[in-house]
């Protein structure tokens, strides 16, 4: 048997678990993990920035159901993931950052790049460890790429001395993790199922309230199967698409009202934080049942009667068999079909905007002739405040995750780094980040590894030259203050022309889809520079109203 580094034990247990690429930047002391994972045949996909790099990461897990692995040099190197970690953690979503540090025997002298890194993960992270020995890495790893994945999936930080990466042993005595555990799925209480059944089958104005958990668990064919009883649907947005949002029962489009008026209500993997408004908008009288995987998010802001600890898509398929052959008091009522007049309603009140062909040009034209221009199964990615709000009221979503926002913690800089990982998990689909242009500069340098890596992904900026920049920079500062909320309106096309992707700027309306479709044909990473206007605000109800 030979002898082998530290570095070559995490590409070799990565591979063993299935991981066929990872997200990095070159840094030390973690290079011999990198040159492990090229010998192994690994994608190493080498990013600008660390934070990005970890996006990236999450989006390639959570696309894929795998935990998503980036690999980052030390001190500030694993430092810039810190916020990565939260994210991942708070919107469930798979990661796993394997971070170098300087020498444990070098600790608290000043060494190089010296940081408790574990301490800084640690308040963003599901979980954290540091490696105790070389020989120890491969059951280190496996446990942190399960950790990461097992329940809710989250942000879990392990820790590599940099000795150990460069330290040789071997190879019989640092043996390989081979297999995994089959998991079962948690089961629900058949008490509860009945009781949820019971409540349903007996509501005049059921809603059910759809989250990522149930996207994370491939719950829309049973959730589609319980909706087409006759019950309506919201999703939260990254639990968009789970039941396609063209169903005649999604709500989207009347949320309040739909929220307000339902007199009981199933939550399926979401949380009653902001994102549901807490529960704030529910009736007062609503009964409240909840399917998560975390028994702790029954207890929350709202009034939840019923807590169903499972597997979201087991729970609403035995639910759909406790509720087979009986009829639903709803179907007596005119729940159904008051909301659905309140849809087209509300989809009425921007239709002006979405067919305007005025100059600066309307955001919602943009995003409905963005919309016209993709498949059926397009991920989208979207970032920035104004224009993710936009792209909610107009952009559809018909599969589960195929669609990725700022999610819980609503952070800036996700919709770049996100579409990436998500077009190297899909090379074959379309995808496509709509950005506001503020948004865009969080990670923009990241348009050269997609040059690169060969990463065919489209980007369509909202170029409004600010940040809420109408109602900032003009409501809210004196009269002839400097820039503060406001930006050049810079020709961002040509930093996709410097790399050598195909680029075009539009300032026309009738421009826009010849544009986006040209950029979906490049055979090449691509960027459509819209300019629209900056004084616009967001207009009607829909999928945050």
């Amino acid at each position: 048997m030979s002898d082998v580094n530290g570095g070559q034990l995490i590409a070799r247990q990565l591979k063993a678990a299935g991981i066929d690429t990872v997200f990095a930047v070159v840094a030390g002391p973690m290079l011999q993990a990198l040159t492990g994972a090229v010998e192994e045949g690994i994608k190493v996909v080498n990013c600008r920035h660390e934070e990005s790099a970890a996006f990236m990461a999450s989006a390639w897990g959570y696309v894929n159901r795998q935990p998503g692995v980036v690999i980052v040099g030390s001190g500030p190197g694993m430092t810039n993931t810190v916020t990565s970690l939260y994210v991942a953690t708070e919107s469930a979503m798979p990661l796993v950052v394997l971070g170098g540090s300087n020498d444990a025997r070098q600790r608290g002298l000043g060494s190089f790049q010296e940081a408790d890194q574990v301490a800084f993960a640690r308040p963003g992270s599901k979980w954290v460890s540091a490696v105790a020995s070389t020989e120890r890495i491969p059951g280190a790893v496996h446990l942190a790429l399960g950790k990461s994945i097992s329940g809710r999936p989250g942000g879990v930080y392990l820790d590599f001395p940099g000795e150990l990466i460069s330290n040789r042993v071997p190879e019989e005595t640092a043996p390989l993790r081979m297999s995994k555990p089959t998991v079962s799925r948690p089961h629900p209480d058949p008490a509860g199922v009945e009781t949820i059944a019971d409540m349903l089958c007996n509501a005049e104005r059921p809603l059910i309230l759809i989250g990522k958990g149930a996207a994370w668990a491939d719950a829309g064919p049973a959730l589609t199967r319980l909706v087409d009883r006759g019950i309506p649907f919201l999703a939260s947005p990254m639990g968009r698409g789970t039941v396609p949002d063209d169903h005649g029962l999604c709500m989207g489009a009347a949320r309040s009202t739909a929220m307000a008026g339902a007199d009981v209500v199933l939550m399926v993997g979401a949380r009653f934080n902001w994102t549901f408004q807490f529960g704030d908008r529910l009736a007062d009288d609503a009964r409240i049942a909840h399917i998560d995987i975390e028994a702790e998010e029954m207890y929350s802001a709202a009034n939840v009667e019923l807590g169903l600890v499972a597997d979201c898509a087991i729970a609403v398929e035995q639910i759909n068999e406790a509720i087979e052959g009986r009829t639903l008091k709803t179907a007596g009522t005119n729940w159904a079909s008051t909301l659905q007049e309140q849809c087209l309603k509300n989809q009425a009140s921007i239709t002006e905007q979405m067919d305007s062909d005025q100059v600066p040009i309307n955001h919602y034209r943009l995003l409905r002739d963005v919309r016209d221009c993709l498949s059926r199964d397009a991920t989208v990615t979207e970032d920035g405040e104004f224009t993710m709000g936009v792209t909610r009221q107009v952009m559809p979503s018909y599969l589960a995750r195929h669609r990725l926002g700022a999610g819980t913690t609503g952070c800036m800089g996700t919709g770049l780094p996100y579409a990436i990982g998500a077009k190297i998990a899909r090379p074959d689909q379309q995808v496509v980040a709509v950005l506001g242009d503020y948004a865009f500069g969080a990670a923009a340098m990241e348009v050269e590894t997609c040059a690169r890596m060969g990463v065919h992904v489209v980007i369509v900026i909202s170029n409004n030259a600010g940040i809420a920049a109408h109602t900032i920079q003009d409501n809210m500062f004196p009269p002839d203050s400097p820039p503060v909320a406001t930006l050049i309106p810079a020709r961002y096309e040509q930093m996709v022309e410097m790399v050598g992707g195909h680029a075009e700027r539009v300032v026309h309306p009738d421009d826009i889809r010849p544009a986006i479709e040209r950029a979906l044909a490049a055979d090449t990473v691509a960027l459509v520079n819209v300019e629209t206007d900056p004084k616009a605000q967001r207009r009607g109800a829909g999928y945050l109203g």
